[in-house]
């Protein structure tokens, strides 16, 4: 393992926990609740908040500590489903279903900006755009034949950026254009976590650390601590649905599809470099089907950058070369940078592509945010709270959609490697291509 990449003091685990690690509660778990929240993440604690506000006893479990799991591990770019917009909607659905299901997703932006607001978080949150660099020039057609929809569902303008004015959006030539989304922010997911945790709090919802759900029969929760009775119980637990120690759901897990992705920070830079590779410090990601995203962290001093480095289960240190080398290969200033920390959260896809809510079997759910969850999970898990307490105004497109799993498939994805290896060779072909 190339162990020069390393600056001294080298840490596997997130470099946003040096501000905001997730804090240890030694709150008890109680015998009874009205409602029981299984998973202590943005879904399940944006939930709980809706649920306080609306009178509702609400505990909230986590086999971990509350936020430890991909809410506090990812990259804190804040999109109002861009990935949605860009999928097979109009095909799938038709024209009017797939404006539904548009406008619910584009509903999220706006929320988690909102909720940020109302809640006072102090989470380092700027709207600031993101530029999608595209990987081929057949992948900028694809972006610009979506954009128009992107910017409808948004509210937001949506504008394609030439290969000639490419620099004047990200600080590298190794794109073939891209996309400007401004309905885009960032944040510290390290503190937006400990914020909605804290606003969870105050408005009297109970948050339990280190419980683990073995199973759930007849609204009574078991754990290893004891059962908990509850009238009503939500799944919230997204990429971490599946556990050999004990399932919740197995029927929500055999619809998630988790997948680690991995991040990188480097050591601290000169904020001119910074501002050079990340104009006005927008967000990026490109159009890669092992897709790379990344960002100046919020003080604008290093580079955070991940991706989808393995499908298999790699360590960060293990995983970190490869990320380290994808990084150079687009800003080729940043070879011989060290990096201080790196680390993976599990991710959650779908086989629909598609974020859901809905109820199975007298068990409530939300999750699924196809990679981009910092603002659809705060918006699934309010959604979901407003149908489990009966006060939704009117219909959400996300709730009760068909929810599809594969024959045989138990929430492990034993695929994923065959599919990775075919994405990255397809991603070589298409680039040599181009």
């Amino acid at each position: 393992m190339p162990t020069e990449i390393f600056a001294p003091g080298f840490k596997s685990r997130p470099w946003w926990w040096e501000a905001a690690e997730p804090p240890d509660r030694d709150n008890a778990l109680p015998r009874q609740t009205r409602v029981a929240v299984v998973g202590g993440g943005y879904a399940g604690l944006s939930a709980a908040l809706t649920l306080r506000r609306l009178g509702h006893e609400v505990v909230v479990l986590d086999a971990e500590r509350i936020g430890w799991g991909a809410s506090s591990r990812n990259g804190g770019m804040v999109s109002g489903g861009l990935k949605v917009a860009r999928g097979p909607l109009t095909q799938r659905y038709g024209e009017a279903r797939a404006k539904e299901i548009m406008a619910a997703c584009g509903g999220s932006f706006p929320f988690i900006e909102e909720t940020i607001a109302r809640e006072g978080i102090d989470c380092d949150y700027k709207r600031v755009g993101r530029f999608v660099g595209a990987w081929t020039p057949k992948h900028y057609r694809v972006l610009e034949a979506g954009a128009a929809r992107i910017a409808e569902m948004s509210g937001l303008p949506t504008t394609m950026i030439p290969r000639e004015r490419q620099r004047e959006f990200i600080g590298t030539d190794h794109y073939f254009g891209g996309m400007h989304a401004e309905a885009t922010g960032s944040l510290h997911p390290g503190k937006y976590a400990r914020g909605l945790a804290a606003a969870a709090e105050r408005a009297g919802a109970t948050l339990v650390d280190g419980v683990r759900v073995t199973r759930i029969e007849k609204n009574i929760v078991y754990t290893d601590q004891g059962e908990l009775h509850a009238e009503q119980v939500l799944t919230a637990t997204n990429g971490y649905s599946l556990d050999k120690r004990g399932t919740a759901n197995p029927w929500f897990a055999r619809r998630m599809v988790p997948l680690a992705s991995y991040i990188i920070a480097t050591e601290e830079l000169d904020p001119a470099l910074i501002e050079k590779l990340f104009p006005k410090l927008r967000m990026m990601s490109d159009t890669k089907l092992v897709l790379n995203y990344f960002r100046p962290s919020p003080d604008g001093r290093r580079v955070l950058w991940g991706g989808r480095a393995s499908f298999a289960q790699e360590t960060p240190e293990q995983a970190a070369p490869r990320l380290y080398d994808t990084m150079c290969d687009v800003f080729p200033e940043l070879r011989g940078v060290k990096l201080t920390h790196a680390w993976n959260g599990n991710v959650a896809f779908t086989f629909d592509y598609l974020p859901h809510i809905g109820r199975q079997d007298d068990i409530f759910y939300a999750g699924g945010c196809q990679g981009s969850g910092v603002a659809m999970a705060t918006w699934l898990g309010h959604n979901v709270a407003l149908k489990m307490a009966g006060a939704a105004n009117a219909p959400f497109a996300l709730d009760d959609l068909p929810f599809p799993t594969r024959p045989f498939y138990n929430g492990a994805p034993w695929f994923l490697p065959i599919v990775g290896n075919w994405y990255r060779l397809k991603d070589r072909l298409e680039r040599a291509a181009a």
